[in-house]
Formats: C-alpha cells, sequence, structure tokens
C-alpha cells in the first residue's frame, strides 16, 4: 500500500460526547499514529466503548472533531475494521460471514473463498468452515469475528473488549490472533479493564477517567510510574467503577 493511500494517523480535537444529558466522553484530543499496539484503559464506565464507537464512525462526536488523514471517505472505510465484546455474525456458516464481508469489500468473486480459507486457517477454525456461526462457543465466534477482519487485511484494528466475556483458554486464542494481526502490520487499537491483557497486548496506554484522557504512556512506564493520581488508583485497585 502506498503511504499516499494510507488512512493514518487518527487525529480527534477536543472531541465530546453527549447523551442523555449526560457528558460520556469529555474534550479528548490525541493523535493515533501506525505502528504500536495502542491500549485504551479505565475502568467500566469510563467511555472506553464509546470512544471506540467515536474513532470507527458509528457514533458522531456532539463536538470537536476526528480526522483520518486520508480524506477519502470509502478509503477509511475499507481501511478499518472493528471487533466487538459480542461479535456481529450473520445466521449462516462460518465461511459464508466470511466470503460476504469479502463480497462487500468488492473482492472479485474468484478470490474470495481462498482469501476466507486463509482467514479460517489464521485464527483455527477451518474444521468448522460450514458449522453455523451461531452454534459456534463464545471463543470461535470471536476468532471467526477476527478472521472476518483478517481477510479484509485493514490498516486498523479496532477491539471492544473482545475477550470480556470468554473463559481464559479461550481469552488466551483470542490474544494469539490480536498478536497476529499485530506482527502483520495492523495497527491495534483496543479497549480493556483488563491490566494483564493491557500488558501483554500494548506498547502504549490512553488511560481514560470520566470521559476524560487522563494519561498516555508507554505500556511500561504507565505500569511502573504512573503519571496520574487516577492511574495510579486504578492499578491499584481503588478506582470505584461506575
Amino acid at each position: 500500500m502506498a503511504d499516499s493511500g494510507r488512512i493514518l494517523p487518527l487525529a480527534l480535537r477536543d472531541v465530546c460526547f453527549a447523551a442523555g444529558g449526560k457528558r460520556i466522553i469529555d474534550g479528548i484530543s490525541a493523535t493515533i499514529d501506525a505502528g504500536p499496539a495502542t491500549i485504551i484503559l479505565g475502568a467500566n464506565g469510563a467511555g472506553k466503548s464509546v470512544l471506540m464507537r467515536l474513532v470507527h464512525g458509528l457514533l458522531r462526536p456532539t463536538s470537536g472533531q476526528i480526522a483520518w488523514q486520508n480524506r477519502d471517505a470509502e478509503r477509511v472505510r475499507r481501511g478499518q475494521a472493528m471487533v466487538f465484546q459480542r461479535p456481529v455474525l450473520l445466521r449462516r456458516s462460518a465461511l459464508a460471514n466470511i466470503l460476504y464481508a469479502l463480497e462487500l469489500a468488492r473482492v472479485p468473486a474468484a478470490e474470495r473463498e481462498s482469501q476466507a480459507m486463509d482467514a479460517l486457517r489464521e485464527v483455527g477454525l477451518v474444521d468448522v468452515a460450514h458449522r453455523p456461526a451461531r452454534v459456534l462457543s463464545g471463543g470461535e465466534q470471536q476468532r471467526l469475528a477476527l478472521a472476518r477482519a483478517w481477510a479484509l487485511h485493514p490498516e486498523v484494528l479496532f477491539l471492544d473488549e473482545p475477550t470480556a466475556n470468554l473463559d481464559p483458554g479461550a481469552t488466551r486464542e483470542i490474544e494469539n490472533v490480536i498478536k497476529a494481526f499485530d506482527a502483520s502490520g495492523t495497527k491495534i487499537v483496543m479497549s480493556t479493564h483488563n491490566l494483564g491483557q493491557a500488558r501483554r497486548l500494548g506498547d502504549e496506554v490512553l488511560f481514560i477517567h470520566q470521559g476524560r484522557l487522563a494519561e498516555r504512556a508507554a505500556v511500561d512506564r504507565f505500569f511502573q510510574q504512573p503519571a496520574s493520581t487516577e492511574a495510579a488508583a486504578f492499578l491499584k485497585g481503588e478506582l470505584p467503577w461506575v
């Protein structure tokens, strides 16, 4: 991909989002660059999921600006993918879920099945390719959602608490797939409140507290020497969930 076609960096300028009379995101400014995996960390209710939906384009900010480097809306749409805490899947086979995504992305029909099977192979789901997605386990459904993203080769992958409902074994499998995305050059932007996961998968942390960006730091520095009192309290388990 030529540099001129890249969609990153992504700039947030004083972004606010309010709903029901409450300001959920409160004046966040940050630039998200290609490269290191970015972890959006914070307690439940801090605004992480809303921020993820804003940067992915599912929500529009109440005020402020979110701007990709590339202003071509179609290029931006095709350059990113998002996997949710509860995966959104079609009521059809695992393979058909990926084929449909490739069709929407205008991948030539002759290439779709091989790309889809490659993606299923990457996440260890070839054996269930023709099984209905709805009968897969929670971990398998999440891996299928990741396979669908893998097939599209996104420049940016947004992950909103992708292992929140999974057992430790399934979580480990999902983390391995996320590491494979990272190693392939896809920019990872992931929200979590799981400290161990943040350390395992992240290069930098954006710590969100009550809708504000309280701190941004390299992962090691954040965990060893947090600069904000809110982050220090969160790491000690002293920050109340709201």
